[in-house]
């Protein structure tokens, strides 16, 4: 979710405005659907540990138009599965699918139990579901807890004082004592309508759910069970931070948020091999705790993964330090739909290819799960001349088709990227030295090798523009060392079995190397560059 106040979309507007005055007296009975959902667990067929495996967000708008209406929908997702297989991705992250009434990021929902119609159907979705398990990859969603559209049925039958749904939002009449103390990235959250004082962490056009109503949590429950019955493989949970504010003082990251979290967590990981993975931007660390969400995405860790890129040996530091206290429930990344998290990572190294594999093969190498945002694996840059985060929204270049990318055959809903013209899938998928064909390869370590997929962290160093660590698992040791730098580094990896050996992985033909009896081995690394070896005893 982004954390600013964004313009409200042209069509939610009318729409936001049509409901106000039409008001909440034309909604009688059960505004929407909110029967109870018994679970039906049918098990899972992914591999274990699926989710140690890299990730790709995708935003369906964005991704491939299989009708050619200008926007992307789920048969275009199913569509192009092979290319995701092809790539190594084992999982989907998909931004919000469900009903919403702005038209675009999806985060305004109006049906939690159904699909946005331009995307398709529920009948699409299952086939996409069974068609990405045939392939070996799970799918997680986004679920936009903390709040609503203000156009969702609920929350119009909520603005009459005597509904039933008047207490499933957080109505206050008179305002409260301290309304004037709130301030919530520089806006104060309680708004002023006809309908009484209205609390709205996002905006009035998202209003907050009522999470201290019991039957707010119940309804929530069963829409997570709804889609995990039909076969989706967790969630990507949104703000989770916000569910419960206290006060003034008190709004962020309270004790009964974190409670709410645990206890969704536990909904959900109740059933087989499901994964959960929180957006909580000030306390990820906390977050990710297994106790708590059990993932959480590494906010700030991809600044300085960038910074390392370039060769800022601060920023080096600080990359082989994370994981020494930050666990391997971390979800990392380079860049998301969020412009808080940073422009596309083209645009952040301004096209060094060489800088840009860096930091690639860093958090994809690191613990963690990694988080592929889509068209990242071909560079992708952002579109200029649009505002916020639409920017990092543009339509996937599958092609050097001028104006449509190979997107849709009609006109996208947006313009396609910049560079499109050479940053495109066909293209990359050609070269044997292009950004696609580097992902594959670290992909396709981390999918080979258990140490890279899920070994501990050890034994990290940092040589000034230098870095490296050691992953090991049961079976296996991996060591990566990486030279940020634009000039030849030697450095000398310690902490290694005595008199084995160090065969190169990546890469190949990069030679062997053999460690002295107090366990030390001297690298030559050339500028720029990543090496992966598999210790040999």
């Amino acid at each position: 979710m982004r954390h600013h106040f964004p313009k409200l979309h042209p069509r939610l507007a009318t729409i936001t405005l049509l409901a106000a005055l039409l008001g909440a007296q034309v909604f009688a009975g059960t505004p929407a659907d909110t029967s109870s959902v018994k679970k039906m667990d049918h098990g899972s067929k992914l591999a274990k540990g699926w989710q140690n495996g890299a990730f790709m967000e995708i935003f369906v708008r964005a991704w491939r138009d299989s009708d050619g209406d200008g926007i992307g929908d789920l048969r275009g997702l199913t569509q192009s599965l092979d290319y995701l297989k092809e790539l190594g991705i084992k999982g989907i992250w998909l931004m919000p699918i469900t009903g919403n009434d702005d038209g675009d990021h999806g985060y305004a929902t109006t049906d939690f139990r159904g699909i946005a119609p331009e995307y398709g159907t529920l009948a699409d979705f299952d086939e996409m579901i069974r068609e990405a398990h045939k392939r070996g990859i799970g799918v997680i969603m986004d679920y936009v807890i903390n709040h609503s559209a203000a156009t969702h049925p609920l929350f119009l039958a909520s603005k009459d004082p005597a509904s039933p749904y008047r207490d499933w939002y957080i109505w206050r009449d008179p305002p409260p004592a301290d309304r004037d103390q709130w301030d919530i990235w520089g806006k104060n959250p309680w708004y002023a309508t006809p309908n009484g004082t209205l609390f709205a962490t996002f905006g009035p056009h998202m209003p907050d759910f009522n999470f201290r109503n019991p039957a707010v949590r119940k309804f929530h429950e069963d829409s997570l069970r709804f889609w995990l019955n039909r076969g989706l493989d967790g969630y990507r949970l949104d703000a989770v931070p916000h569910l419960v504010e206290n006060n003034a003082k008190d709004w962020n990251d309270q004790p009964e948020s974190r409670q709410i979290t645990r206890d969704l967590r536990k909904l959900i990981t109740s059933y087989a091999k499901r994964y959960v993975v929180c957006e909580a931007t000030a306390k990820p660390v906390d977050y990710a705790a297994r106790d708590l969400c059990g993932g959480a995405f590494a906010f700030g860790h991809q600044e300085n993964i960038v910074k390392a890129a370039k060769g800022d040996a601060t920023a080096v530091k600080a990359v082989a330090d994370y994981f020494t206290t930050a666990p391997a429930t971390m979800a990392t990344m380079v860049s998301n739909h969020d412009i808080f998290a940073g422009r596309r990572l083209w645009d952040q190294v301004e096209g060094n290819v060489a800088q840009y594999k860096l930091a690639a093969a860093t958090y994809l190498l690191q613990p963690g799960t990694p988080f592929i945002y889509y068209g990242e694996e071909i560079g992708m840059a952002g579109v200029p001349g649009l505002e916020g985060d639409l920017p990092l929204r543009a339509p996937m270049s599958w092609t050097d088709e001028p104006g449509k990318a190979g997107f849709t055959t009609g006109t996208p809903f947006r313009p396609i990227a910049p560079n499109a013209a050479s940053q495109n899938a066909a293209a990359e998928r050609a070269k044997p030295d292009s950004i696609f064909a580097f992902y594959k390869t670290m992909l396709t370590l981390r999918n080979s090798y258990a140490s890279l997929a899920n070994g501990s962290y050890k034994h990290p160093w940092a040589n000034d523009t230098a870095m490296g660590f050691q992953r090991i698992s049961r079976k296996e040791t991996s060591v990566v060392a990486i030279n940020y730098g634009i000039v030849p580094i030697d450095v000398t990896v310690t902490a290694l079995p005595e008199r084995a050996t160090l065969r190169a992985a990546y890469p190949k033909g990069a030679g062997d190397f053999a460690v002295s009896v107090s366990g030390n081995v001297m690298l030559s690394l050339p500028p720029q560059s990543v090496r992966v070896f598999v210790v040999k005893r």
